[in-house]
């Protein structure tokens, strides 16, 4: 298809807002939405509540705030004119339900900003596994969900079993994603990377209509827990079709022995010998053990240490030589060679002058 034929939309485009031009008549039939809140939030809604009320009166939608039930309803009048208005009526409760504050939630009532609340509390079979990949989502301190925010220019509550998004459709698709992929055990921090890569191709004009695929990173999950061996390894016998031999009997053993062709009294003198052998072993080994705690231990061997020989003569006369000439040396003279040598010299100059 020639590039000159498609359609384009202009950067900063927005769509014209509906007006009451656009529907003079209203609505038919009366719509309503009703939504219950957990009893924590009782006490929040009773403060903003006169402040929905006026924000919804704006699209001329009424709201009323049910305390014994615990429910949020709201309906369209005789005076709404935009079909949507309760649409976004109702997402504006929703997201007072779950823990958002009012200051966000008005943002819900503009044409280009959606909700999405995402349910996570069934993605994952384990408690502790759960509460660990939630955790992965808002990052130490909320630095991975604020970055996440950042990117795709929305709102991100996560609250108990459920996420709440709320800006823009793109970003919303955006967040859905990384979202569902944290609870499938891939890092956020792979999808923010890609994103971050996003919005710098999106600058670039000429990169507009080509595929991006050849500047986003791949990611290849690696499965570092090896599988534990098991202590005891059972190895496969070769198949053979013959079964295995029969164990022979008592009876065998003692034909075998000749035990069989024993009398009986012969048999419990054998059996009382045998057990008389036993117990003398047991009694010998048992002696041994006692025994061990009378042997000494073996002693290391004296090693001599060997005396300073100090039978080494002294040679005194060398000894009062040498102080006998540190006595003739003065500090800091020259010796008497060197004194010779200049005196000479000094010799030579007179004789020139």
């Amino acid at each position: 298809v020639d590039e000159s034929e498609l359609l384009t939309v202009p950067d900063g485009w927005k769509e014209p807002a509906f007006t009451r031009e656009d529907n003079p008549k209203g609505l038919l039939e009366e719509s309503s939405f009703a939504t219950l809140f957990p009893k924590y939030r009782e006490s929040y809604l009773k403060e903003c509540w006169p402040l929905v009320q006026k924000a919804l009166g704006e699209n001329y939608v009424n709201a009323t705030l049910d305390l014994i039930e615990g429910s949020m309803t709201v309906t369209t009048t005789k005076k709404t004119f935009d079909p949507y208005a309760i649409i976004r009526a109702r997402d504006l409760i929703k997201l007072l339900a779950r823990s958002v504050p009012f200051e966000q939630v008005l943002r819900i009532l503009q044409d280009d900003v959606a909700c999405d609340i995402i349910k996570i509390g069934s993605l994952v079979r384990k408690r502790d596994t759960f509460i660990k990949r939630r955790g992965r989502l808002l990052g130490p301190k909320g630095s991975t969900l604020k970055a996440l925010e950042l990117l795709t220019n929305c709102y991100i509550m996560v609250q108990g079993n459920t996420v709440s998004a709320l800006g823009p459709f793109s970003g919303l698709k955006e967040v859905r994603k990384v979202v569902l992929d944290t609870m499938k055990n891939i890092h956020p921090i792979y999808n923010i990377k890609t994103l971050m890569i996003k919005r710098e191709l999106v600058k670039d004009p000429e990169l507009r209509s080509q595929s991006w695929e050849r500047f986003l990173p791949k990611f290849k999950r690696k499965n570092l827990k090896k599988r534990k061996e098991p202590k005891k390894k059972n190895t496969k016998k070769e198949y053979t079709p013959f079964p295995p031999p029969q164990p022979e009997s008592q009876i065998d053993k003692e034909l075998a022995s000749g035990e069989y062709f024993l009398k009986d009294r012969q048999k419990k003198r054998k059996r009382v010998e045998e057990i008389k052998a036993k117990q003398a072993d047991a009694v010998k080994k048992r002696q041994e053990e006692r025994n061990k705690a009378f042997i000494p231990p073996k002693e290391k061997p004296v090693v001599k240490t060997k005396k300073a020989s100090t039978e080494k003569k002294i040679d005194i006369e060398a000894i009062k030589e040498k102080v006998k000439n540190a006595k003739k040396k003065k500090l800091g003279a020259l010796p008497v060679e060197e004194v010779k040598l200049k005196m000479a010299a000094d010799e030579k100059k007179k004789k020139k002058k």
